[in-house]
């Protein structure tokens, strides 16, 4: 899983892979809405030696928050903080030694939408993304959804491959259209 080039205040823009020329991001399609059949959600991936899939308790949300921020920016900061008060948490975190590694969330932007989710570079290509995606799918299937959409997914593969999720056609720029941005007016 790449780095989000989501940062608060903007859509999220065309993906890109770091070291990528200008050329080839402008390229490729913008990003698009997944749905995600709950209740065809595949099997769990194997869990990952070391790592805890748990949601951050009251003391813990600010450590959250900063984490997130200092990783993923502060959009994704004001997403967490928002699936942080939710009751109950609406946010899983990855921990390794004590230390937050990813995190994944729903109901953030709006009900039903998972995202966003994000991994440090130490997680990277472990399964860490794929067990919190999974974890959290799971818990808004035992909620009571039977669909849930990705918003603005980047990693496409990625969702398709452990989710199921198919793209949801002409769903750009959905309901990040006319996003506030800092700076504007």
């Amino acid at each position: 899983m790449r780095p989000p080039d989501r940062r608060a205040g903007d859509a999220p823009a065309p993906r890109t892979e770091v070291g990528d020329p200008p050329a080839a991001a402008a390229a490729r399609p913008p990003p698009q809405d997944l749905l995600v059949r709950l209740y065809a959600l595949p099997p769990a991936p194997p869990a990952v030696p070391g790592v805890t899939l748990r949601r951050p308790i009251g003391p813990e949300h600010g450590l959250v928050a900063d984490w997130v921020a200092a990783r993923f920016g502060p959009g994704w900061a004001s997403e967490a903080g928002v699936a942080l008060g939710q009751r109950p948490v609406t946010l899983f975190v990855a921990v390794e030694g004590g230390a937050p590694l990813g995190f994944a969330c729903y109901d953030a932007t709006a009900r039903g939408l998972f995202g966003p989710i994000g991994v440090a570079e130490a997680g990277r290509g472990r399964g860490v993304g794929a067990a919190l995606l999974h974890a959290t799918l799971d818990d808004m299937r035992r909620a009571g959804y039977a669909y849930a959409v990705v918003g603005a997914a980047g990693p496409v593969d990625f969702f398709a491959r452990v989710a199921g999720a198919v793209p949801i056609p002409g769903s750009w720029p959905g309901l990040y259209a006319g996003l506030m941005r800092p700076g504007a007016g």
